[in-house]
């Protein structure tokens, strides 16, 4: 399969504007990207759409293809996810002027995952204003493709991993607002 055949629910590359629920193209599994096709104009396009619209927002730190109408297997996850212990000091003014450098994981699978569970706030740019305590694995282990179509395998804990979890449900077509418990909706004040 070519990406040419990835057209349902695909908007113009120039697309940055967050998909919101309920968009079908957040209820469906995606599709996995050919691995001879990471590299070319259109998934770097994507890469740089996806980058775009994360880093248009002030809460997001990981986004999956759907969130920009794309059912591609693939999730972007900021360093600032990463480094959070560090920053969590930070004044969030400070935080969110950094530049963060953006991790790519095209065709991700998750290879080990830790029994114990945590349960933590979550919330979504793809369910504005909506938060819930969503229980995730604390270490996972994932194998993915990176931008340039070299495999890896990463390691991760706490946030970096919840993101990482939060992301893969994306891919299946599942919103973490099926999964949490206590759900808030809380109205947007500018």
């Amino acid at each position: 399969m070519s990406c040419e055949d990835f057209n349902v629910y695909m908007p113009s590359l120039n697309s940055k504007k967050i998909v919101t629920d309920p968009n079908p193209v957040l209820h469906k599994r995606v599709i996995e990207v050919p691995v001879d096709e990471i590299t070319s104009k259109k998934i770097q396009h994507i890469l740089a759409d996806m980058a775009v619209a994360l880093r248009g927002t002030s809460e997001g730190i990981g986004i999956a293809a759907p969130q920009i109408g794309h059912s591609l297997r693939i999730f972007l996850a900021s360093e600032e996810a990463l480094r959070w212990d560090e920053l969590e000091e930070m004044p969030r003014e400070e935080r969110k002027k950094k530049q963060w450098t953006y991790h790519a994981f095209i065709n991700p699978v998750i290879k080990k995952a830790s029994k114990k569970n945590i349960p933590e706030r979550e919330g979504c740019l793809s369910v504005p204003n909506t938060y819930g305590t969503v229980e995730r694995s604390e270490k996972i282990t994932i194998e993915a493709y990176d931008e340039k179509g070299h495999k890896f395998q990463r390691g991760t804990s706490k946030l970096y991993a919840r993101v990482m979890q939060h992301e893969m449900d994306h891919l299946d077509g599942i919103l973490f607002i099926e999964k949490a418990k206590n759900i808030k909706r809380i109205p947007y004040t500018a």
